[in-house]
């Protein structure tokens, strides 16, 4: 198998009565999605593409206020509210805060999360002179830190590589982008691949095992590099499959 790089661009809460199991790779539609971190252009980005393919999105910040004002710019029925409010909320929580606040926040709301899957996209990513570096992450992978703070939630490690300048170009229609998903829960990983293709012409694939998030968090900054040399917002597309 190859990978080209393209240029481009508890219980579920809400679904009580449901069967969850019911809508692992059949139905996303109706789950409520929300995005700590959603005032980011990463986390906009991906709580305006799912707005707009219909979900119910609620965007979390440490501000109520501005979690609200971002949702009001993408409209498409997205609310906010602050971080722990969107996490008790959702059926589905999608981390997209900086690494530096990775842990802290994620330990804030343990509760919160117990029982729900949990999609981290961070990426712990230095920079200096010479262009972005991975960081070393005691736990492995922000990815790993996330299920070890975490344990009774159902880490995924999905998103890392999604251009948030082309997630919020209104005149890109389709994304031309493969989203890698990792995890050790294979109904989660499942219902992620399934959440990431609500966006138009985005491929979710399976990529192992939560102990291998530390190679996709780290190809980041090669991907950062191509950016960088190539003027482009480049992305994966995994070949043969």
């Amino acid at each position: 198998m190859a990978a080209a790089v393209h240029r481009h661009g508890g219980p579920p809460g809400a679904l009580a009565g449901r069967a969850w199991h019911d809508l692992v790779m059949t139905d996303v539609n109706g789950l409520s999605i929300a995005i700590l971190g959603g005032t980011g252009d990463q986390g906009k980005g991906l709580a305006r593409r799912f707005a707009l393919a219909g979900l119910q999105v609620l965007i979390g910040s440490r501000s109520a206020q501005r979690a609200q004002e971002a949702a009001d710019s993408i409209g498409a029925g997205a609310s906010g509210d602050d971080n722990a409010a969107v996490a008790a909320r959702a059926d589905i929580v999608i981390v997209a805060v900086p690494y530096e606040g990775h842990k802290a926040l994620l330990e804030s709301l343990k509760g919160e999360l117990a029982g729900k899957i949990v999609v981290d996209c961070v990426n712990p990513l230095g920079f200096d002179k010479q262009g972005a570096y991975a960081l070393p992450v005691e736990e492995g992978s922000a990815a790993q830190q996330a299920a070890a703070v975490l344990p009774d939630s159902r880490v995924v490690a999905a998103f890392h590589h999604v251009s948030a300048v082309v997630l919020m170009d209104p005149a890109v229609d389709k994304v031309d982008l493969d989203v890698l998903v990792l995890g050790d829960d294979r109904e989660a990983t499942d219902t992620v691949q399934k959440l990431a293709e609500v966006i138009p012409g985005v491929r979710g694939v399976y990529g192992g095992r939560l102990r291998n998030a530390h190679q996709i968090e780290a190809l980041t900054a090669n991907i950062i590099s191509v950016n960088r040399r190539y003027k482009a917002h480049a992305g994966l597309r995994i070949t043969d499959i």
